[in-house]
């Protein structure tokens, strides 16, 4: 009998990356930030992703992150460490490291810069996978600059190892498609925060995204209400979710996210330069937008 793939689900944050100038992680935010999230509701956390700014950091830097996470939540919720990098050496170590740590599982984007065929991001994935021995999450994320089609997932699938994919698309067709795998033995995480309602609908386990940082109750509620069966209560969260949302988008979503995270009490930090930092005018016209959708009184 095949072993059960579909190891994650429900709502986990993309974890933004705690972290000062010299890329040291702020260690007392991180942890407080984690206990946050997980007291709302949250299954776990995916670490040192496109909103962890992992492949910009230092490889020393996601190794910290790593151990800090494990050692914060221990069995309280799962990890599943993103170990993407621009060569397969750095990805490796990452994996091996996440394993020696105590992670749940790995991802990674497919192998990019260069543009590779299927065989070789085939072996890029196996060579993760056969290094750590965890489950294995594909990132299908268009950043990547590669398409994942539903029949390359489906021979990813036969690495041993490797569980299904976070799901970075609005392409919500061939997400049920790649769901419908294997019996349905494919464990898939939405990626696109403002249709998670739409990729719960399609067969998603569950949801991984960057703006879950700064409204988890909001972020909860969608989930909660789609698997009790209460469409329009759903729909309202969602609703809510995405004027959030569309704030951000205006003004920079990792880097607003920060900033309201400041506000909160969370010193989340800068961005890895030369990534996006608000200026005090973009800082100051974010936050208006932020007064108009009432987001302090709202959705913490």
């Amino acid at each position: 009998m095949e072993e059960n793939r579909v190891l994650f689900g429900g709502i986990m944050s993309a974890l933004v990356s705690c972290i000062d100038e010299e890329e040291n992680v702020r260690e007392d935010d991180m942890r407080r930030l984690m206990r946050w999230h997980l007291s709302e509701g949250f299954t776990g956390f995916y670490l040192t992703g496109g909103t962890g700014e992992g492949p910009v950091l230092q490889k020393e830097t996601r190794k910290k992150i790593v151990e800090i996470a494990k050692d914060e939540i221990g069995d309280k919720g799962k990890l599943i460490v993103h170990v993407g990098a621009i060569d397969l050496r750095t990805a490796v170590e990452l994996a091996e490291h996440a394993a020696k740590v105590g992670a749940d599982g790995v991802s990674s984007v497919p192998p990019f810069f260069f543009h590779y065929g299927e065989r070789e991001i085939t072996e890029y994935y196996r060579a993760i996978a056969e290094s750590c021995g965890l489950p294995v999450l594909m990132y299908a994320s268009p950043l990547s600059g590669v398409t994942i089609t539903v029949d390359m997932v489906d021979r990813f699938l036969d690495i041993p190892g490797t569980i299904g994919v976070k799901w970075t698309s609005y392409d919500y067709f061939n997400m049920h498609r790649i769901k419908a795998l294997r019996g349905g033995n494919v464990n898939v995480m939405n990626g696109p925060d403002e249709t998670l309602l739409c990729g719960l609908s399609m067969g998603a386990d569950g949801g991984i995204g960057a703006t879950y940082n700064v409204m988890p109750k909001v972020i909860e509620a969608v989930y909660d209400n789609f698997r009790k069966g209460d469409i329009p209560a759903a729909q309202e969260a969602q609703w809510k979710a995405n004027r959030l949302i569309e704030v951000l988008l205006k003004h920079g979503v990792v880097c607003g996210v920060k900033d309201i995270l400041g506000k909160l009490g969370y010193n989340a930090g800068y961005m890895v330069y030369p990534q996006k930092r608000f200026t005090e005018s973009e800082q100051a016209a974010f936050r208006a937008d932020l007064d108009k959708i009432d987001y302090w009184n709202e959705y913490v």
